[in-house]
């Protein structure tokens, strides 16, 4: 049975993270022109308006897999108005990426809070790594500790958001995104592929993630080989 608080921790992480990932996606919508999302008051980082729309996806789910298996698994979305998005398709690729940019920057912020916490003697480079152990206690106790529990998943559970989301294949956000690099007829016409062929929606979901299986290892090693000099993992 997975300890209650490490589980509690997860959910949090999650529960702030996909609201973070929503709310930047109903932001770039509003400033693309698009109110959908924001008369739905989701531009906000309050998860009330969040939960409202998906509570199974945020809540229910992300507990229930939590509390038994140790790991949250849910759901969210932000609503758009296709009309939009097939008028625009430059901002609705915008709209899409900003939520993964908006994960990396929480990524950005955990690795700033493991530099400073270690350059003040508080965080240590810990003897092995994994999803909840990015950084340790330099002295141990409880409170930092926990500290480095939280800044680990943190850093973890946004890595991982932001990277299967960026992967290109239908409905993930890396998918909406590729209009940025198309011409104006080529991004018509990929916009109506997407909307006209639901089905491509399960295949890719599909290959997505038996492709992120094989990108995710490598590219947290990667990431994590970075944060501490003289200091290799994998």
């Amino acid at each position: 049975m997975p300890d209650i608080a490490n589980a509690l921790v997860y959910y949090v992480a999650f529960l702030f993270s996909t609201t973070v990932h929503e709310a930047a996606h109903a932001w770039a919508a509003k400033r693309g022109g698009d109110l959908t999302a924001y008369h739905g008051g989701q531009v906000s980082l309050d998860p009330r308006p969040h939960i409202r729309r998906e509570p199974f996806g945020m809540v229910v789910l992300p507990l229930l897999s939590a509390l038994l298996s140790g790991w949250p698994f849910g759901y969210a979305s932000a609503p758009y108005d296709p009309r939009w998005a097939l008028s625009f398709p430059k901002r609705a690729a915008a709209m899409a990426l900003a939520g993964p940019a908006a994960n990396l920057l929480i990524v950005a912020l955990a690795i700033l809070a493991i530099k400073v916490g270690t350059g003040a003697g508080l965080f240590a480079a810990p003897d092995s790594v994994n999803f909840g152990r990015v950084v340790g206690a330099a002295g141990g106790g409880t409170l930092w500790s926990g500290a480095a529990l939280v800044v680990s998943v943190f850093f973890s559970m946004n890595l991982v958001l932001a990277t299967l989301n960026l992967i290109p294949f239908p409905p993930l956000d890396g998918a909406a995104g590729v209009p940025l690099v198309l011409g104006a007829e080529a991004s018509s016409r990929y916009q109506q592929m997407l909307w006209s062929q639901p089905w491509i929606g399960l295949v890719g979901m599909l290959a997505a993630w038996k492709l992120f299986g094989l990108l995710y290892q490598p590219l947290f090693l990667s990431v994590v080989n970075l944060l501490y000099e003289g200091v290799r993992y994998g």
